[in-house]
């Protein structure tokens, strides 16, 4: 296994009760299956230009970890709901941070949210390759997805959070959903929050480490505003 995906896995793992209980009895099978994603996005990048990163390392740091840092807050969130519970990754891309979280959550329905037909097609395949049965494509606008479905809805691509862009984003959720932004510092999260006014509800955001990466992450947890 690549080094830096064993060496960060095992430092999630242990910087987390939740990360560590949905590790352990499959901790062999995940890191398969990211070997295989990566891969993969190694393989499609050159011609379809699905993430930005110079080499191996930073592909697992930057999009891989990242995407996985704030799995016990997600798993911890997503299991507050009743069965069955299903996740949006809104703006997927590459799968990200959809895919690395649909393989560890076995359990949830993972829909992939996007609209660009070739990237669409890059998913499908892989999801091919992965035998990642529970989750699905939606080749789509965010605007056009399909409404009120989601208890969570999860995306990286979209800054800043405009108004437009948060209705949006809730249309997706079903009674009570909540929307997982992955973002950066806290004082940027506070201006862009601040932007936002009265087309947010109450936000919350926890600092989720990347193995590796000397920049600060956050999970941004935001409710729909109360009308």
């Amino acid at each position: 296994m690549d080094q830096t995906l064993q060496t960060g896995l095992s430092n999630l793992k242990s910087s987390s009760p939740d990360i560590e209980k949905l590790f352990s009895p499959r901790e062999t099978v995940i890191a398969a299956l990211l070997e295989k994603y990566i891969a993969e996005i190694e393989r499609f990048n050159p011609a379809y230009g699905l993430v930005g990163a110079k080499n191996r390392r930073e592909l697992v740091v930057k999009h891989i970890l990242d995407s996985l840092a704030p799995l016990g807050i997600i798993h911890r969130l997503i299991s507050s709901f009743p069965p069955p519970r299903a996740i949006a990754d809104a703006g997927s891309g590459a799968g990200l941070p959809g895919i690395p979280l649909a393989i560890c959550l076995q359990d949830v329905s993972v829909t992939l949210i996007e609209r660009m037909g070739r990237r669409t097609g890059f998913l499908r395949n892989t999801l091919a390759v992965l035998g990642l049965s529970h989750v699905t494509v939606e080749e789509t606008e965010m605007e056009k997805a399909a409404a009120g479905q989601y208890h969570l809805v999860t995306f990286r691509a979209f800054r800043p959070l405009e108004p437009r862009i948060l209705a949006g984003l809730f249309r997706l959720c079903t009674g009570g959903g909540v929307l997982a932004a992955y973002k950066g510092r806290r004082e940027k999260i506070e201006e862009e929050m601040a932007a936002a006014g009265k087309a947010a509800g109450p936000w919350e955001a926890l600092p989720c480490p990347v193995p590796f990466l000397e920049e600060a992450r956050h999970l941004l947890m935001i409710k729909p505003p109360v009308v």
